[in-house]
């Protein structure tokens, strides 16, 4: 019998949600000898045993997507379609779960992993929408001699790599279109919370996602399970979410294939207040940019550089506004500010907080830290000098560290200074300069006054070593197409 989680009573210590705890193969879920761990972060405490995929089931995962391609890509678009509308309307009838497991095994605010849920959703209502709006393309060539037909198919089975810090959105982000495109997948979620994924993986069964469509494969060991999985002729593309160093790492196990691959990676976002900008505005939206889900995401604003005449001022009310942040455990739905993930990445923050202290930063703690738990307080530190390692590193974590700048150009140059190119934050008193300067950052998105801008509506990736490829939006089916053109003689 597949093993599930226990019933809720208490959401802050309490059992789980009833859930899967296996992997989903073929359409069934299957138990395996070896079991791991999945702690909450805010107790420290272990809420679940998962079943620990080896490359034996990433070879059955493989069979078992492949064998479902060819009925599913032949389904109408509007078949797939309704599929994910029912995922969708499921999704949101049963939010407040999702973001139960979210809070217990990623340890964000309650608000936080609500909202994601929210958003992940959406992923299937928009490409439920997309799944029957792929253009292709039929016209006269310039040259008279022929009749140009592009046409789209569905590339073929898609192994989907998510990370930790959004477990439900970066499943759905990849699921979503995948599906709509006439894909089948294999998903490997983070080690660190398989739970929001198992969860998404019974949703989509009960919304009637035909068996092998969809493949769940929680791992403590993922290098050699993605060593199978990526070494068969048979996967066709992989679609990765995670750090820069492991995309490459990827990318580097598939060259010998040409495998087609997209790459969501690392950040390290700027946050620009210009001069005259409205403090308490550049304040609230700092807020957002920064704190949202604890600071741990590739989009929180990672470098706040601000105009001279407004660095102290607005580094004291941040302040101010960080030490109003209610601190606790995710599932309480008071609370403002979870904890880290994990152990290791409370000490990996505060580390980067001592070497800050090292290197002339003056280090403002805004609160205490709950006792006990992967906590971690926030903090401000002003006098951080460009070039030092709060600009060169990315914190994950609710650490806001304030560069002061002359002029726009500075700023610009300082702003750009970086290797990674995922989205800048640009907060101006007046709108239209806010946009100009918005042009110069070598970033795949800019917020213009705006703490949060990701939407399933828009392409979501970034430039340099940021990224390949987009997610959402019109291109976000597209990863997951390969175009053929025909030439006709009518």
């Amino acid at each position: 019998m597949s093993a599930t989680a226990g019933v809720t009573t208490d959401p802050v210590t309490g059992p789980l949600p009833r859930i899967p705890l296996d992997l989903l193969v073929g359409g069934a879920w299957e138990s395996t000898a070896e079991r791991f761990t999945v702690d909450d972060p805010a107790s420290l405490t272990t809420i679940a045993r998962v079943a620990d995929a080896g490359e034996a089931e990433a070879r059955a995962a493989v069979t078992a997507a492949h064998d479902a391609f060819g009925p599913w890509a032949e389904r109408a678009p509007r078949q797939r379609a309704e599929v994910l509308r029912r995922a969708h309307e499921l999704m949101v009838a049963e939010a407040e779960t999702g973001a139960l497991l979210i809070t217990r095994e990623n340890g964000k605010a309650w608000r936080d992993a609500l909202g994601e849920v929210t958003y992940a959703a959406e992923f299937f209502r928009w490409f439920a929408e997309e799944a029957v709006r792929v253009r292709g393309d039929f016209r006269t060539a310039p040259g008279g001699d022929k009749t140009i037909i592009v046409d789209h198919h569905p590339i073929g089975v898609a192994y989907l790599v998510t990370p930790w810090n959004f477990p439900a959105a970066m499943a759905t982000r990849k699921i979503a279109p995948a599906l709509a495109a006439g894909c089948t997948c294999i998903l490997k979620p983070a080690a660190e919370t398989p739970l929001t994924a198992l969860w998404i993986g019974d949703v989509l069964q009960r919304a009637g996602v035909p068996a092998g469509v969809v493949n769940i494969l929680p791992t403590s060991d993922p290098g050699p399970l993605s060593d199978v999985i990526l070494g068969d002729a048979r996967v066709a593309t992989l679609s990765f979410t995670g750090s820069t160093p492991v995309g490459k790492q990827l990318m580097a196990s598939t060259a010998s294939r040409a495998l087609r691959v997209s790459m969501e990676l690392g950040g390290n976002a700027p946050f620009l207040v210009l001069e005259g900008a409205d403090v308490d505005q550049a304040v609230e939206i700092a807020v957002v940019a920064k704190m949202r889900n604890g600071g741990s995401a590739c989009t929180a604003a990672n470098r706040l550089y601000v105009h001279a005449s407004l660095a102290e001022d607005l580094g004291h009310r941040l302040t101010a506004a960080f030490a109003e942040l209610r601190m606790g455990p995710g599932a309480d739905r008071a609370t403002e500010l979870g904890s880290m993930v994990s152990t290791r990445e409370q000490a990996k923050v505060h580390q980067l907080l001592e070497v800050a202290e090292s290197e002339g930063g003056r280090v403002v703690q805004a609160q205490a830290a709950p006792d006990g738990g992967a906590f971690v307080a926030p903090y401000v530190v002003h006098d951080v000098a460009h070039g030092g390692t709060l600009t060169s590193t990315e914190i994950f974590g609710p650490v806001a560290p304030i560069i002061a700048f002359d002029s726009v150009d500075e700023a610009v140059r300082m702003a750009n200074d970086t290797t990674f190119g995922l989205i800048s934050y640009v907060v101006s008193g007046d709108t239209g300069r806010g946009i100009q300067v918005a042009r110069r950052m070598e970033s795949g998105m800019v917020a213009v006054n705006k703490g949060v801008l990701s939407d399933p509506a828009a392409p979501f990736g970034g430039m340099k070593e940021s990224g390949i490829g987009r997610e959402g939006g019109f291109a976000g089916i597209h990863e997951f197409l390969e175009s053929q053109y025909i030439a006709a003689d009518l």
